[in-house]
């Protein structure tokens, strides 16, 4: 063990430790269907780029565009059906109970809204049939989309970028000789009451309300080209002749909040498209890139590089399940954090089940936030992966649905606080959904919960632990206070009615809902400390969490899934909720070694299969076990088989939480920080033998870069945000270091 204070850190200047290859998404032809189109979004507005020879579509979304209305969906009176639910599950009499909270005890309406469509920008070449040497491209190192080719002897290039500093859409078309840039626009929209007229000798407007809703909504496009000709119409926008030109496309709705959707689109699109005429497309990018680069150069990634990288992205996603392409794995790993920057930015909405891309009026799941994991997962890669910021709407989220999961608790449950069930949407719903057999899931709420702690444990931000996180915690904790009730049979308090999701029907004390509300209690209580508030609060909290159900090992080895030992050897559900303690939370760890390996038996009775966010958890979940060959043959698994073309996740069908659930899951492998010492490289598997990883985050306020070579450890540097000390360990070295506040301290491993 050492004790060491090093030099200070004064800045830290990313080298380029990667070849192009490994960012760039390259195709040598358009998209023909959603799923090869390439996404491109500032947070708030979307867009997935086709990359047409003779018509480009840019299919677009913008965050707030949902069906519905303002409403509250907790059923009145509910509460009074809640004695008699738990008495019918306390008598086995499962199907009874279902059936009466059914009737009595759901949300209304049973069902949530679903995120919607804005529309297409569509853009017509004449003569384009005949083109060569094409190509179409994202670059994540400038979250740019770009199609070049040849048409005879031009040489034509169309980019297209969504910048959060200007907050438009921007395309732009160019070629290598002048005159030749022409082009017909239009906007169109899936939904009713769409209209189209010209503004001004420069401007296309569209405009409508949602389908089945009251939102309303208008696009605005403006033209702005560098020689030729352009002529305006109530349908289009025509360029001809030109050197080249650009496209820039604003798009608001009405919403202002959940409550509230009496917003102006139009002055709103007229402040946008005036804060950026006039500025050239060379000025647009490079506000865009700083403030892209800003986020995305914070970390690096080397896993080895070979030949597989040269072909093309589709053709090496093809190949992976045969050949080894680890600069893939690093462009997948990547990938997840710029979708992660492009669906999710500081005052936008958090990421919805497909970010923020859509292009169906009736997507799958409504492309809602699904609370029982698929939420929580967009965020696993925010801290551990430095996008700390990114974290943001996800907590703005939170707070929304604290305000309506009050009147849920009173309603369903008579209880203070604040519950969330296994769904919300852009109205907050926070009442059980679709069916008791699953919507019945109480802990929704504390699981988003966790999200505020480990925000505060990665940056020790005691302010926001003070003014935003406690607070939430404290309802969040008081509803379970109220809501838990003691067994009879074992003197346990037991939560009751709910599931483990989605299997098993409604249920009495699932092992799921035990892990996250013990979890809540506990750091609930640290934070009342911490903040030296509500101590005899933060007692009642501990003493209460002793008596929770704890986890228990079945006879089969496993960590049960529910109360009584009802576990069955070969259960190969998607979900693998009783394993919350192991990942994302870190009650069970190697400490628990009785738990740790009965946790172990049950992910082995679960199998490698499942959806592309199943196989992201368990990848998570192996590296947790420092099982990095495990985690890497899921990994490959999960890109060969649950990715499609455009690397979107296919669930099927898309769902974007397992690319980051992936990300996180390749950080687990390199980093971990969840026990009381930071673990280098603690799951890395053979088919990375040398690599290197700079800017992880590690809980206590740490950066991290590590090298290794043949397996090994070469060099890690940590750097101190806090001034914090740390525990390191890589493999059975150990280092006890204490590192003041903006220094920074190598190790070898020895």
């Amino acid at each position: 063990m050492r004790k060491i204070i090093f030099s200070i850190f004064t800045g830290l200047l990313l080298c380029s430790m990667v070849s192009a290859n490994d960012l760039v998404l390259w195709y040598q032809q358009p998209a023909s269907v959603w799923t090869q189109a390439l996404p491109i979004g500032n947070g708030r507005l979307g867009a997935m780029v086709f990359g047409g020879i003779e018509e480009e579509r840019l299919q677009f979304n913008e965050e707030t565009l949902w069906k519905g209305r303002p409403h509250e969906y907790q059923h009145e009176g509910a509460v009074k059906f809640l004695p008699e639910i738990r008495r019918l599950l306390d008598e086995g009499k499962q199907d009874q109970a279902e059936d009466l909270a059914l009737r009595e005890f759901m949300s209304v309406p049973l069902q949530q809204k679903a995120y919607q469509p804005f529309g297409n920008l569509r853009i017509s070449f004449q003569n384009h049939d005949n083109v060569s040497d094409y190509r179409r491209e994202l670059d994540l190192d400038t979250a740019i989309a770009t199609v070049t080719y040849n048409l005879g002897d031009v040489a034509y290039k169309r980019e297209t970028l969504s910048s959060y500093p200007d907050q438009v859409i921007v395309w732009r078309m160019s070629s290598d000789k002048s005159g030749q840039v022409s082009f017909t626009a239009t906007l169109d929209s899936p939904h009713e009451s769409i209209e189209t007229k010209a503004c001004g000798d420069d401007q296309l407007i569209m405009t409508g309300k949602v389908t089945e809703g009251v939102i309303t909504f208008e696009a605005r496009l403006q033209v702005v080209a560098l020689g030729g000709d352009v002529t305006i119409t109530d349908k289009t926008i025509t360029v001809e002749n030109a050197d080249s030109a650009m496209l820039l496309l604003a798009g608001h709705t009405s919403f202002n909040n959940f409550q509230d959707v009496g917003g102006d689109p139009t002055a709103r699109c007229e402040a946008t498209i005036e804060a950026v005429s006039g500025k050239s497309f060379d000025k647009l990018v490079d506000a865009h890139v700083r403030d892209y680069q800003q986020l995305f150069h914070r970390v690096r990634l080397d896993l080895g590089t070979t030949e597989a990288a040269n072909l093309p992205t589709d053709q090496r996603l093809k190949n992976a399940a045969d050949i080894s392409d680890p600069q893939l794995e690093t462009l997948y790993f990547q990938f997840g954090r710029y979708l992660l920057i492009a669906s999710s930015r500081p005052g936008t909405k958090p990421a919805n089940l497909q970010g923020i891309w859509n292009d169906s009026l009736k997507p799958p799941w409504e492309s809602k936030y699904t609370t029982n994991i698929n939420a929580e997962m967009n965020y696993w890669p925010a801290e551990i992966c430095n996008l700390s910021e990114c974290h943001q709407p996800l907590f703005d989220l939170i707070d929304d649905c604290v305000v309506s999961g009050r009147k849920t608790a009173q309603a369903h449950y008579g209880a203070r606080g604040w519950v969330l069930h296994h769904n919300t949407d852009l109205w907050r719903g926070t009442a059980p959904i679709n069916a008791s057999d699953h919507g019945i899931w109480v802990t929704g709420g504390a699981w988003l919960c966790h999200h505020l702690w480990e925000h505060y444990l990665f940056t020790g931000d005691k302010e926001f632990l003070a003014e935003r996180a406690y607070p939430v915690l404290k309802e969040a904790s008081q509803f379970f206070v109220d809501f838990l009730v003691e067994d009879a049979n074992t003197g346990w308090l037991v939560s009751t009615p709910s599931n483990s999701p989605e299997q098993g029907g409604l249920v009495k004390g699932p092992t799921m809902d035990h892990q996250i509300i013990r979890s809540l209690f506990d750091y609930t209580a640290k934070a009342a400390a911490i903040l030296e508030v509500d101590e005899d609060f933060a007692k009642q909290l501990t003493q209460m969490r002793a008596r929770i159900a704890p986890n228990q090992i079945g006879r089969y080895g496993q960590l049960q899934e529910w109360l009584e030992d009802i576990d069955k050897q070969n259960n190969q559900h998607r979900h693998i909720s009783h394993l919350w303690a192991l990942y994302p939370g870190w009650e069970i760890t190697v400490k628990t070694p009785e738990l740790f390996a009965a946790a172990k038996q049950s992910l082995i009775f679960r199998g490698d299969g499942g959806t592309g966010w199943s196989k992201a958890w368990k990848i998570n979940c192996w590296a947790r076990f420092y099982d990095g060959d495990h985690a890497h043959s899921l990994l490959v698994d999960a890109i060969a088989g649950n990715t499609y073309p455009n690397m979107f996740d296919a669930h099927p069908p898309f769902q974007i939480d397992g690319n980051f659930g992936g990300t996180s899951g390749i950080a687990e492998m390199l980093l971990q920080s969840h026990t009381d010492e930071i673990v280098l490289l603690p799951a890395l598997p053979s088919a990375w033998p040398s690599g290197s990883v700079k800017g992880l985050r590690a809980r206590g306020g740490f950066e991290i870069d590590i090298e290794w070579r043949n397996n090994q450890l070469l060099t890690a540097t940590v750097h101190s945000l806090l001034g914090n000390p740390c525990n390191l360990r890589c493999g059975r070295a150990t280092c006890r270091v204490e590192i003041e506040q903006g220094q920074t301290f190598k190790w070898d491993g020895r």
